[in-house]
């Protein structure tokens, strides 16, 4: 078999797998994971499968009572697209190239120039080299949280759907306002790490929330805690995967399975982002600290501020 034909192989099994595991946050989330496992030098994977439990949790938060009462279900459809298709994007570029990296351990030598054929920015496949070479994990890991930021900022925030259906009306807007949305770091023992989630439409901002949560998941204090939550918790979408350590009641939202249907996506020209639109210095600073605060009593804080609306709605109804 001859190189040309060998490097095509390569590419529809990495093609395939991806499709085969992009098929909904539970799926992508597991992939995550077991990727993390298996190579556990790779940080951001495991970054990536706590985040995406979170993108999980946030699409089933839209079937709890206030978000039914409040939202319309236009407003509601049109916000879990927004979770799912960033989710999507994603994945479709950033598991490629968890797959080659595997390939490059297997044969022993780096296959990064199969990369650019999967659609991956200049960026990535330079890093993916540099780290082959070097073995710098932060930098690979601060790497790969630039690039996803990048890979989502065109497609899904500056989309002209999402942008005047979604970041530029009243539901998001208020929820940003009140700091109501949170990247959570769950634990068995019931305390949440991660931060409120504030301008999001911020591609700075949400790369430096990126870099500090990797600050926090891999603290020596932390990350045992939160890898024993991985494990030990499948994800279903619903935030009782967690809620069930804290020891209060709340309402459940649903298994996310049994609340979304599996959705078909469209793929789009992918223009890379690095040749575009350029690197800025600041992204690549190692965050100066990560978030060992409970954020907990914040956020259930504010969720207690969205009952007390969502009742007193109905009142007057």
């Amino acid at each position: 078999m001859n190189l040309k034909q060998r490097n095509y192989n390569y590419l529809h099994y990495i093609i395939n797998k991806t499709n085969q595991h992009n098929v909904d946050n539970i799926s992508r989330t597991k992939a995550y994971q077991n990727f993390y496992m298996e190579f556990s030098e790779i940080q951001w994977a495991f970054i990536a499968s706590m985040v995406s439990r979170n993108a999980g949790w946030n699409m089933t938060d839209l079937y709890l009572s206030p978000f039914q009462n409040i939202l319309t279900n236009n407003e509601v459809q049109r916000l879990f697209m927004t979770y799912e298709r960033a989710n999507w994007l994603i994945f479709s570029d950033a598991y490629p190239q968890l797959l080659v990296y595997k390939l490059s351990i297997n044969l022993n030598r780096p296959m990064f120039h199969l990369l650019p054929e999967l659609h991956v920015s200049q960026f990535m496949v330079r890093e993916w080299n540099h780290y082959w070479k070097n073995n710098d994990q932060e930098r690979l890991m601060i790497a790969l949280i630039i690039n996803e930021q990048n890979v989502i900022q065109k497609p899904v925030i500056q989309q002209s759907y999402f942008k005047y259906h979604i970041f530029l009306r009243l539901p998001y807007l208020l929820q940003d306002f009140l700091f109501m949305n949170a990247i959570i770091l769950p634990t068995m023992s019931g305390r949440l790490y991660g931060a409120l989630v504030h301008d999001f439409t911020n591609l700075t901002k949400r790369i430096t929330l990126g870099k500090r949560i990797s600050s926090t998941i891999f603290q020596p204090k932390i990350y045992n805690h939160l890898l024993e939550f991985a494990k030990s918790t499948e994800h279903t979408g619903s935030r009782r995967d967690y809620e069930q350590f804290i020891g209060k009641k709340f309402e459940k939202s649903p298994i996310l399975r049994t609340a979304y249907p599996v959705i078909t996506h469209q793929d789009i020209i992918r223009k890379d982002w690095f040749v575009k639109g350029g690197m800025k210095k600041k992204w690549l600073k190692t965050p100066s600290h990560g978030l060992t605060a409970d954020v907990s009593h914040s956020f259930y804080r504010k969720r207690k501020l969205l009952y007390a609306y969502y009742h007193l709605r109905n009142s007057i109804k």
